[in-house]
């Protein structure tokens, strides 16, 4: 559970172009605006979610934290914008996007599957961000109030509005940056905002991936590890004692064990924080299930661990 910045960028015109150019150069003209979107967004520190067929959804502040990401989801959808003209140049066409952009909490991990590719976010920024699209005309940027909040000083040019989005009840307050204005930010933000720091769980997320599917893979190594030296089991525990992959494995089940303890600690912290809502409190069954999982096998794993390196200690 995390704030998290949602966009999501749609080329406008979609219909008109597969009936114009037909569906080969229809996906030729696609593939080059996904893939330069991708590449914009990525460069601004996004996290890709899905292709839907002309549109691309990215998610800011996961796995790597950004405190300013609200304003590097905005800077980057009118350097989509820009960019968007250059491309419409190389195919001869007037090529142009409409962008939904909104900021909130949300629950973020991987839904159907353990694939990474199945990693994303679910809560009311992303029905809001998909919704603002859906109302921003071609070229336009149509931003959240809770996105244009975290940085009103870079929207000089925004404009405030009330809309009716489907799924809403009540009329809901976004800022719409317009054509040509909406390249004209007050300031791009730096690459990476002087002291600003990247989490520990965003660190060992990045390297390891996801903290509770990792401890279910190492977990039992360390302990088939241990159980080889408790017991003095024969056939694979024996091998695998002895083996050279002992101190490697070793190291990253205590790597993996403290990260999920992180993990935990970290929601727990969340759910304290009054900026959450009350719905995003309260853990499903299924979720404490997982948590008492995880703390159990990350107890377990650093145990084994002490042990060995106790055990090794004492007989050299």
């Amino acid at each position: 559970m995390v704030e998290i910045t949602v966009l999501f960028a749609d080329l406008s015109s979609f219909t008109e172009l597969t009936h114009d150019l037909g569906a080969e150069k229809t996906h030729e003209v696609v593939d080059a605006f996904l893939r330069m979107a991708t590449e914009v967004l990525v460069k601004h520190g996004a996290f890709i979610d899905k292709y839907v067929g002309d549109a691309v959804m990215a998610l800011f502040n996961v796995p790597i934290r950004h405190d300013d990401h609200a304003l590097r989801a905005v800077t980057a959808a009118t350097e989509l914008s820009t960019a968007l003209q250059s491309l419409g140049a190389q195919f001869d066409l007037e090529l142009k996007a409409s962008i939904g952009i909104a900021t909130g909490f949300a629950r973020v991990g991987r839904l159907g599957s353990d694939d990474s590719k199945d990693y994303t976010a679910i809560g009311d920024a992303v029905n809001l961000a998909a919704r603002l699209q859906s109302k921003a005309s071609a070229g336009e940027v149509l931003i959240s109030a809770e996105s244009y909040r975290k940085h009103p000083a870079s929207f000089g040019h925004a404009t405030s509005e009330e809309v009716m989005l489907k799924g809403f009840r009540d009329p809901v307050i976004a800022y719409r940056l317009l054509g040509n204005n909406a390249t004209r930010l007050i300031g791009d933000p730096p690459e990476r905002a002087p002291g600003e720091a990247t989490s520990i769980g965003a660190m060992v997320f990045g390297i390891l991936g996801a903290p509770c599917a990792v401890v279910t893979l190492i977990g039992p190594l360390a302990v088939a590890l241990g159980a080889g030296s408790l017991f003095g089991l024969a056939g694979l525990l024996t091998y695998l004692d002895r083996s050279v992959l002992r101190v490697p494995v070793l190291v990253l089940s205590t790597l993996a064990a403290v990260a999920n303890l992180y993990t935990l600690w970290h929601a727990k912290q969340l759910r304290k924080d009054d900026k959450v809502p009350e719905q995003l409190k309260t853990m499903t069954t299924v979720e404490k299930q997982r948590t008492r999982f995880v703390l159990a096998a990350a107890i377990v794993t650093l145990g084994i661990v002490a042990f060995e390196v106790v055990a090794h200690m004492l007989l050299h």
